[in-house]
């Protein structure tokens, strides 16, 4: 709100005003409300929790310190969400259709999230939201989001077309020239997305339907709404799963976070894409702003999350902060790097589906159910084993940051 603002007031030669035109000082502003958001808001939020009695409700499961939590206000995701949608909403130029994507994402996945948490702390029901509606609730997002991204014309990539010396006077779009060769600039709809580690690295959504000849291009986009619902999925329900110490899945979203904003830039940028010889999406750099808030958010709630923690995010932020991720990496074309940018989330995830895969065949085969690990998911394996929380958090979050570095390199190692 504050961009259009200040826009108008541009056009007023008023001093200054132009400034919020530079993406850079727009993101920065929200990183800094958005630490305000959290950090200052936040306390008032937790103290209001607390006079509510809104407090998690812990099942002895045997690990140290567990009970000592029990009681401490949870449903704190309102703290991440309030700091992500008000930075983004005065900072960010909310017409912009990827920025609109994330806002809506946000705000449904929130919603299952606190209907989660309601049920679990009002309702005093341990199981929560059912698990049928929260799978429908991110199928039905993944369906506006997979639909939206395939058919809007907003949503393009900048392809370059070799064209002739002679026609260059009657070309339509703007030309350049790369290596004594003339190109015209075009912004196409497109199905392409970037396979890691591949110099030639977009891959086409068409590619999957092969067998369906001439109509394979008609109905990419089917194939495209099955992976975004089968992300969107898997990174919220992982980032769900590691939600499980003090300051672990946040720590871990903020390091993702600089990562994806990092990413949006790049691709936002027609320079250093062109230097990196990565896909350039046009308007995608409005994404850094949300990033920057969704960085602000996670980093100022960890002021109260980190060990030990005076509250939990609960679903309303676990299932958000995964889901915004997800979206986030989908829209910028580089859902192929979750597998390394969010291995955390993935390991969690299998360390369960592995757990209970493995139990339930030994308990057929053997008539005794066997266990992989001492507790699912992983996190909890490590605790059983001794380790204190701070180290297993510590440890987590330094294999975050390797990851993200991983996925950094893999713009230039192809």
């Amino acid at each position: 709100m504050l961009y259009y603002l200040f826009l108008y007031l541009d056009k007023l030669d008023v001093p200054g005003a132009g400034v919020f035109q530079y993406i850079s000082f727009r993101s920065a502003m929200a990183v800094i409300t958005s630490l305000a958001i959290s950090t200052i808001y936040g306390k008032r939020i937790i103290l209001f929790l607390q006079r509510k009695q809104i407090g998690e409700t812990i099942r002895d499961l045997g690990l140290e310190g567990q009970m000592q939590k029990k009681g401490t206000p949870t449903m704190g995701g309102l703290i991440i969400l309030l700091s992500i949608i008000i930075p983004t909403l005065l900072f960010g130029d909310i017409a912009n259709i990827y920025v609109i994507l994330m806002l809506i994402t946000t705000v449904w996945l929130g919603f299952i999230g606190f209907a989660d948490d309601y049920i679990k702390v009002y309702r005093k029901n341990k199981q929560g939201l059912a698990g049928w509606f929260k799978v429908m609730g991110q199928i039905g997002l993944g369906i506006i989001v997979g639909v939206t991204l395939f058919f809007s014309d907003q949503v393009v990539i900048r392809d370059y077309v070799e064209i002739p010396r002679e026609n260059i006077e009657s070309a339509k779009n703007p030309v350049v020239e790369r290596s004594g060769k003339h190109f015209e600039v075009i912004d196409k709809k497109s199905n392409l997305t970037t396979i890691p580690f591949l110099k030639n690295n977009e891959f086409d959504y068409s590619w999957l339907v092969w067998f369906m000849g001439d109509k394979a291009v008609k109905y990419a986009w089917i194939v495209f709404v099955l992976v975004t619902i089968f992300i969107l999925t898997a990174v919220s329900n992982g980032a769900n799963m590691t939600d499980g110490l003090d300051g672990l899945a946040t720590g871990v979203a903020a390091i993702i976070a600089v990562t994806l904003g990092i990413l949006a830039y790049v691709s936002g940028n027609t320079i250093i894409a062109d230097y990196l010889n990565i896909m350039y999406i046009p308007h995608i750099g409005e994404l850094v702003i949300f990033a920057s808030a969704f960085i602000g958010a996670t980093v100022g709630f960890l002021w109260y999350n980190s060990y030990p923690a005076q509250i939990f995010m609960g679903d309303t932020g676990s299932l958000s902060i995964g889901g915004i991720i997800a979206v986030f990496a989908i829209i910028i074309r580089k859902e192929l790097l979750i597998p390394i940018l969010c291995g955390i989330f993935l390991v969690e995830n299998l360390s369960v589906v592995m757990q209970v895969s493995y139990f339930k065949f030994t308990k057929r085969r053997f008539g005794e159910g066997r266990r992989i690990f001492k507790m699912a998911p992983l996190h909890h394996h490590f605790q059983k084993k001794g380790y204190p929380e701070p180290k297993i958090v510590t440890r987590f979050w330094i294999i975050g940051i390797l990851l993200a570095v991983v996925t950094m390199i893999t713009l230039k190692i192809r």
